[in-house]
């Protein structure tokens, strides 16, 4: 449903960032979240997507600018203009700080919210402390973790944040196969970061072992829906994984990963990156697969003590020993898939949706006082 200049006006814009696209086709993660969690009177604004728009939310392609500095100064400066026409009561941003910034200056009377999906630490306009304590005396900060929550108020900065965690719908999820399929299943991104390297190395010694066991890659190494095959990381992985018998899906749509999920007996998330939330690990509970992961990052906030961890995100050798007590133990098989389903069920987006409804009601209360 798109923007029509007829409708009334909305109460809330959230804007996505530059990269992604709000359709079921080309949804990435944030996408994915704001669909889940949209709220009566919001609309969503991003650059126009490929294919059809999520359905039944109101949504707002950004028109075209021109700025000699840039994609992110095109793009700030459609944000603006969409703000000049539609006259939110709030908006709320994610995960671009740079938007946040140039809407401070143009706007300092409309109340923002900032929400942090990655290390704001990372962020070349937020590396010092007084970079974070300037924008969170101007904006509303939100993150989707507590350890996203901990970065942003590292080396002793001073300011509020609202931790409101990522969430799924569990009307989405399918209902997990009573009989699951042998398959070693990897999701995400193929790149370095995600240990896909130590998945596939791990395959390889364990595979052979085990014919009846099959290794699935899904994901593809950029934002993009192809995979890019001429990185030197890829052409290393690839021949490894193919030598493995590993199948390499590429980009699938959300839908039909969850149901890959619902079928796999366990999922592998092998991150060696300091996983800002762990979405991957929430999803492959909540479809009944058996989690193996590691402690980088949020992953142990998210799985709790419904995973088998991996002390040593490069160690081929423990990852393989870890799945090979699964495929030998269905006990114990069994055991991680039922606690997975339990732990999952704490991240109903019903509850996370009210609780971001109340912080919207009270920021745009607060607003109305003040002014």
């Amino acid at each position: 449903m798109k923007y029509n200049a007829t409708r009334s006006l909305p109460r809330v814009l959230t804007i996505l960032p530059h990269k992604e696209r709000f359709s079921p086709q080309e949804a990435g993660a944030i996408s994915l979240l704001v669909q889940r969690m949209a709220l009566p009177g919001e609309y969503v604004v991003g650059h126009e997507p490929s294919h059809n728009i999520f359905p039944d939310i109101p949504f707002i392609p950004t028109p075209k600018t021109f700025s000699l500095l840039g994609e992110r100064s095109r793009y700030s400066r459609a944000i603006r203009r969409v703000i000049h026409q539609t006259r939110p009561q709030l908006v709320e941003i994610h995960n671009a700080p740079f938007i946040a910034f140039d809407l401070c200056r143009t706007y300092p009377n409309l109340p923002i919210i900032l929400v942090f999906h990655n290390d704001p630490c990372a962020m070349r306009s937020l590396r010092t402390p007084s970079q974070r304590e300037t924008l969170a005396r101007r904006v509303t900060i939100v993150t989707v973790s507590e350890w996203l929550r901990e970065r942003f108020l590292s080396q002793n900065v001073q300011a509020h944040v609202t931790v409101i965690p990522n969430s799924l719908d569990f009307s989405e999820i399918p209902s997990p196969a009573k009989t699951r399929d042998p398959i070693l299943l990897y999701v995400g991104r193929i790149v370095a970061d995600k240990g896909v390297d130590t998945f596939v190395a791990a395959c390889n010694r364990l595979l052979p072992h085990y014919p009846q066991w099959q290794g699935i890659m899904i994901g593809t190494n950029g934002f993009g829906v192809h995979l890019q095959t001429s990185t030197p990381f890829l052409q290393n992985l690839l021949p490894k994984a193919q030598a493995a018998g590993i199948q390499i899906r590429g980009f699938q749509p959300h839908a039909s990963v969850l149901q890959s999920m619902s079928k796999a007996a366990i999922v592998v998330v092998p991150s060696r990156w300091e996983e800002p939330f762990g979405m991957v690990a929430l999803e492959a509970m909540a479809c009944g697969a058996a989690l193996i992961t590691t402690r980088c990052g949020n992953l142990p906030s998210v799985a709790g003590e419904a995973a088998l961890y991996v002390d040593n995100p490069d160690d081929p050798t423990e990852l393989a020993t870890h799945i090979e007590h699964l495929i030998n133990d269905h006990t114990l098989l069994k055991h991680y898939a039922q606690a997975g389903l339990k732990r999952a069920r704490l991240f109903d987006s019903h509850t996370m949706r009210l609780q971001r409804q109340h912080l919207h009601k009270e920021i745009i209360q607060n607003t109305a006082t003040t002014l």
